[in-house]
């Protein structure tokens, strides 16, 4: 069980790291001015929480495979549940508020509302991709050369995201407006 509290530790901690650094500090302030509109806002946001969380549970994952302290694989009943399925209901949830306009931005939702859903659809993807090789062969292939697909698709998505925000408004200068 102390598997399942880090990871969901791991999430909020991450969450609450980015929300800080994206709101109301001079971090904050440069995303708004290098990238204006809130869509790329939310992919750049949510690109960082994916590769933060996807190194994050590697090294977890990583600990319990070799019996560091405190953490174990998550069982019930003797099954053990996978943490694609904590992806899989957080990206669930993202997109049920998604679909109800919540930190969309197309009603008066907050900023911060914004940064929360983005962040929280990173460390759903990646959880939920991290085990993609798990989609494609239906049984365990975590850190055998099957498992690579996993880290394919974390790349190929990861790519997506990022292509989505950090591409040119990020890098370009932004012009001071004359008064």
């Amino acid at each position: 069980m102390a598997y399942t509290w880090f990871i969901l530790l791991l999430a909020i901690v991450v969450t609450a790291f980015l929300l800080l650094l994206t709101h109301g500090t001079s971090l904050g302030k440069v995303l708004h001015d290098r990238i204006p509109d809130r869509p790329r806002r939310r992919l750049f946001v949510a690109s960082v929480s994916f590769f933060l969380t996807f190194a994050g549970v590697r090294a977890v994952v990583f600990a319990v495979l070799h019996n560091i302290p405190p953490f174990h694989f998550i069982e019930h009943g003797g099954r053990h549940i996978h943490h694609l399925v904590f992806g899989i209901v957080i990206l669930l949830a993202v997109g049920y508020g998604w679909l109800a306009d919540i930190g969309t931005g197309e009603d008066d939702s907050s900023i911060l509302l914004s940064r929360l859903m983005s962040i929280l659809y990173g460390v759903g993807a990646a959880l939920t991709l991290d085990e993609f090789a798990l989609w494609l062969n239906l049984k365990d292939v975590y850190w055998s050369p099957q498992g690579r697909s996993s880290i394919d698709a974390i790349i190929l998505f990861g790519a997506l995201l990022a292509a989505g925000a950090w591409g040119f408004p990020l890098l370009q200068s932004r012009r001071k407006r004359k008064t």
